[in-house]
């Protein structure tokens, strides 16, 4: 694990500090981003969630799907997590908190965002990172793999249709057109992208020119996330400072959402007898996010100034400290299925 993984949260708190000052001591420049639009989709924005998304794409080797049938335990538990629970209890969580707990803290408009940045969280399951939680509980590698090659592939799918459901039920009107545009530019094209350009660098198998560019590739990918956090808070910052309170409302929820799926899929794991190598990157799937996805997503649904960008970015900052307290978790109780 790298310092930049290692410290993710700190490097995303130090990129909200920075966006919160620049923003108040140059809106004019965030005024200007901000207007660069095609199609309600911020240029500026799009490119950096490219830098970061592309290259978490050509990690995934999508050949690894032939293996579908080895140990479908762990890959049913996955994909039951992903698709069946996690969508749906973030949105009531979300629903729960922000139009009961939280209604006299939160305006309705904005509570409604935060619901719907919320849900977004919830639908996109973890891409990159999860390959990181894997290696550090000694997790089976090309199974992780095999899981999130399936995953990403039914991402293409399910991603649209689970999104427009939960958001109607909490009567957030859904904009198709952007939301199918949003599926196809953030992670139609990226997968493909990044399929050809592995099949491209990889045709000897031995990895090495793969991994060459792999290197070259992450410390752009870090610009670009560190960016967006710059831009996003930047964006907000008079909210923010008006209203610091919303950062601290908005992680309650996603630390419950996150502890809580995590206890249903390790109890899952343990009762369907799975060995601990396949059961730790099972349950590190379905609690962790692609956080980039929902980024971009609630930006392009609901506007870079929106409360919905607003929480998925949170999720970036919560993520980190609270995934490496699983990974020990589960280090710490390996016994309980060996």
């Amino acid at each position: 694990m790298g310092l930049f993984e290692r410290y993710l949260s700190v490097w995303v708190g130090l990129a909200i500090i920075v966006g919160i000052i620049a923003g108040s001591v140059v809106p004019d420049f965030f005024v200007l981003i901000a207007g660069l639009e095609y199609a309600h989709v911020n240029i500026v924005i799009a490119v950096l969630i490219w830098l970061m998304i592309y290259p978490m794409m050509v990690q995934i080797d999508f050949s690894s799907i032939k293996d579908v049938g080895k140990k479908p335990k762990g890959l049913i538990l996955t994909l039951v997590i992903n698709w069946l629970i996690k969508p749906f209890t973030m949105a009531l969580l979300g629903w729960v908190f922000f139009k009961v707990l939280f209604v006299d803290w939160v305006d309705p408009a904005t509570a409604t965002e935060y619901i719907a940045g919320m849900i977004l969280l919830g639908v996109a399951p973890c891409t990159a990172m999860v390959f990181v939680w894997s290696q550090l509980t000694k997790g089976d590698a090309n199974y992780t793999l095999v899981q999130v090659s399936i995953n990403d592939v039914i991402m293409i799918f399910a991603f649209a249709p689970i999104t427009a459901l939960l958001l109607g039920v909490t009567d957030i009107t859904v904009p198709w057109d952007t939301l199918l545009m949003s599926v196809v530019l953030y992670v139609l094209i990226p997968l493909i992208a990044g399929a050809l350009t592995r099949k491209k660098l990889d045709k000897k198998d031995d990895h090495s020119n793969l991994n060459g560019f792999l290197r070259v590739m992450k410390p752009w990918s870090i610009i670009g996330l560190l960016s967006t956090v710059v831009l996003l808070f930047g964006f907000q910052s008079d909210t923010i400072l008006s209203n610091p309170q919303a950062i601290v409302l908005i992680a309650i929820p996603l630390l419950i959402q996150t502890y809580g799926i995590f206890a249903i899929a390790y109890w899952a794991a343990k009762r369907l007898k799975l060995p601990h190598n396949v059961a730790a990157p099972a349950c590190m799937i379905g609690t962790s996010n692609f956080f980039e996805l929902a980024v971009a997503v609630a930006i392009s649904l609901f506007g870079l100034h929106s409360g919905a960008a607003l929480a998925t970015v949170v999720g970036v900052l919560v993520e980190v400290p609270v995934m490496l307290s699983l990974v020990w978790f589960a280090n710490r109780t390996r016994h309980w299925f060996d």
